[in-house]
């Protein structure tokens, strides 16, 4: 894989952050030094990589001093303020927020999709939206043998992807409303457990909210497609880990299913997971842990002649972030841009 690097992680306490460090050590990404940093409230704790124990250092602008690689899985607004800084150092940095997902001169990567695009990174370079991911895994291949002209997707997202607050009040509700106690919402609008909730971030003026809008644009930005017509639903469901898609895709010519089939089982980062008899399709329970996107009851599209449905499932935290973060470092090195 090349040389060893120095690298730093922003948010090494998070949830991603910690999955993040699972993966480095299992993909055994060459580290010759590592620095884990979060904030001022988490810096003394303690973390275990490749067996050794690591104190946590609250993050500061010379935090980045000596780091090849920076990987930072923070809020947008952190990242904002932090990524320039360590990009200056002299560091690449790849960054797991939304914050430079559209900036026109930051390649927005899914490897396997568009790795190609970092050829012109800058020193910064941002991973998608966690649905995104999986989204463009599974149009791509077919994309590439009949364009895709239009796609509506509604998405199914586990708690994991609001952070830990988000996963204890679903468990806490979960308790309390088995007992019949009463455990108001705190981190959402209403109770999750035993609920559903379409209302993924805040709503904007056109109705839709902003993890929409993002699926929307980010999924145009990797594909290459600025004009494709992309609508979104985003739903929270009681699910600890893993996140869950129902596409729709028009292409440009009529698509059989079992041609659509085969081009995804042989499709990188993919798994065709597509025997309904048997009760086989992808779950988000069967997609936790597993680093590739799980896709089934591929069929046509009952409404559209040229139309095929999908049903997605992926790890929010591995494929959805963490692993694509270590991919997207692995790609830098075998391409010697870092």
């Amino acid at each position: 894989m090349g040389r060893s690097l120095n690298v730093a992680i922003v948010g090494a306490t998070g949830m991603v952050g910690r999955e993040l460090l699972r993966v480095l050590e299992q993909r055994r990404f060459p580290i010759a030094g590592l620095r884990l940093l979060a904030s001022a409230r988490s810096a003394g704790s303690l973390m275990r990589f490749d067996g050794r124990e690591y104190t946590v250092e609250e993050t500061t602008p010379e935090s980045f001093a000596g780091a090849d690689l920076v990987f930072i899985s923070v809020s947008s607004q952190v990242s904002r303020e932090l990524v320039p800084i360590a990009a200056r150092a002299g560091a690449v940095v790849i960054d797991d927020s939304k914050a430079w997902r559209l900036e026109p001169d930051v390649p927005l990567v899914v490897p396997e999709v568009n790795g190609e695009t970092l050829s012109g990174h800058r020193g910064i370079v941002a991973t998608p939206n966690c649905e995104v991911a999986p989204l463009v895994l599974c149009l791509w291949p077919l994309h590439r043998r009949n364009p895709v002209r239009r796609v509506i997707v509604d998405t199914y997202q586990s708690v994991s992807g609001t952070g830990w607050a988000a996963v204890e009040e679903l468990k806490e509700q979960t308790r309390a409303a088995l007992e019949g106690r009463e455990y108001p919402p705190q981190v959402y609008p209403h109770p999750i457990a035993f609920n559903v909730i379409p209302h993924v971030e805040p709503f904007g003026e056109d109705g839709y909210t902003r993890e929409e809008a993002a699926i929307v644009h980010e999924t145009r930005k990797i594909m290459g497609e600025p004009e494709l017509a992309i609508s979104a639903t985003c739903v929270r469901v009681p699910v600890l880990v893993g996140h869950s898609l129902a596409v729709h895709v028009e292409f440009e010519r009529p698509f059989d299913p079992h041609e659509a089939r085969e081009l995804l089982s042989q499709a990188p980062g993919v798994k065709v997971v597509d025997d309904p008899a048997a009760a086989l399709y992808p779950t988000p329970l069967q997609a936790a842990g597993d680093d590739l996107c799980l896709v089934g009851r591929i069929r046509r599209d009952s409404s559209c002649e040229r139309g095929l449905a999908l049903w997605i499932a992926c790890d929010n935290l591995r494929k959805g972030a963490a692993v694509n973060l270590v991919q997207i470092a692995e790609e830098l090195l075998a391409r010697n841009l870092i």
